[in-house]
């Protein structure tokens, strides 16, 4: 078990230049006769928070993590952020420095980006491992009128947070260490996982220039696509891997939805919450090396 006093040691990593700027990665473990292995983080999270499954999986297979333009230990510049610039940033990464077709992993928002890269740049791939991939699906039945009330209240929220001043203070109160473990504390079922690394692993990057910029992003995202329609054109081989008790996500009703568009799959539901592979590592670590050797 990780703890304060026994921290698992963060794996050194390069950097490297895309669009002028420097995007921060880290590579383990020798090449085998299985595909590379890529890790994609969530959003606010970084290359960090795969340490415990890059400790174990790198010794089976080459296994590599980056940090998404924005985030971690990569450039935070004042630019549009949206799905497509960090697809391409992932697609890039994989001809440019990889060199070769990998599978690819994320969590949240990591894996809406491994989703879209798999799907719209499918040479890049063999693969996907998704683990409560953010993204939502084509609503075919639309929902009743909301209440009215409700939806100024909803509307003029979403305005006053498109106001730079307004998601600065934001920011501010969320990236407080305290904020940082009682939001943790929401999205993980065990607490003994949400360690003093794990929170300054989040907290850190939120000093860089340019945080805030990032964190404002959210609310003007350019949208990608639909979860559907990116599963419409996938060809590759998907596993899910599902925390449950994820307060963020109605699990079994997505991993249903999963299935209507992409029958052929793997799924694992898991005793965790929004973040699998850092809350039981052992286990995850485990249902993907059984599911790589087997592709």
């Amino acid at each position: 078990m990780t703890s304060a006093l026994n921290p698992i040691p963060t794996v050194p990593g390069t950097y490297w230049q895309w669009q002028s700027h420097s995007i921060y990665y880290v590579t383990a473990g020798q090449a085998t006769n299985q595909p590379p292995l890529l890790l994609i983080h969530g959003f606010g999270a970084s290359t960090d928070h795969w340490r415990k499954n890059i400790a174990e999986l790198s010794q089976d297979f080459q296994v590599w993590a980056i940090d998404l333009l924005g985030f971690g230990r990569s450039a935070k510049p004042e630019i549009t952020y949206g799905a497509d610039l960090w697809r391409d940033q992932i697609a890039d990464f994989i001809q440019e420095v990889i060199k070769q077709p990998v599978v690819i992993a994320g969590n949240s928002l990591g894996g809406y980006t491994a989703l879209s890269v798999a799907a719209q740049r499918p040479e890049t791939a063999k693969g996907v491992i998704l683990l409560n991939s953010a993204g939502s699906f084509t609503e075919l039945n639309q929902p009743p009128p909301p209440n009215p009330v409700a939806k100024i209240i909803n509307q003029g929220l979403r305005s006053l947070l498109l106001q730079p001043w307004a998601s600065f203070l934001l920011f501010q109160y969320v990236r407080q260490k305290s904020m940082i473990r009682k939001t943790l504390e929401k999205v993980y079922l065990d607490h003994s996982a949400i360690t003093e690394q794990l929170v300054e692993d989040i907290y850190r990057p939120s000093c860089d220039v340019g945080a805030a910029q990032v964190f404002g992003a959210v609310f003007k995202n350019p949208q990608g696509e639909k979860l559907d329609t990116l599963l419409t054109q996938l060809q590759h081989p998907l596993l899910l891997l599902w925390g449950e008790a994820d307060p963020w996500m109605r699990s079994r009703e997505r991993g249903e939805k999963f299935r209507q568009y992409y029958p052929n799959l793997t799924e694992y539901y898991l005793q965790a919450g929004h973040c699998p592979h850092d809350e039981i590592p052992t286990q995850v670590n485990g249902l993907i090396r059984d599911w790589l050797r087997n592709l």
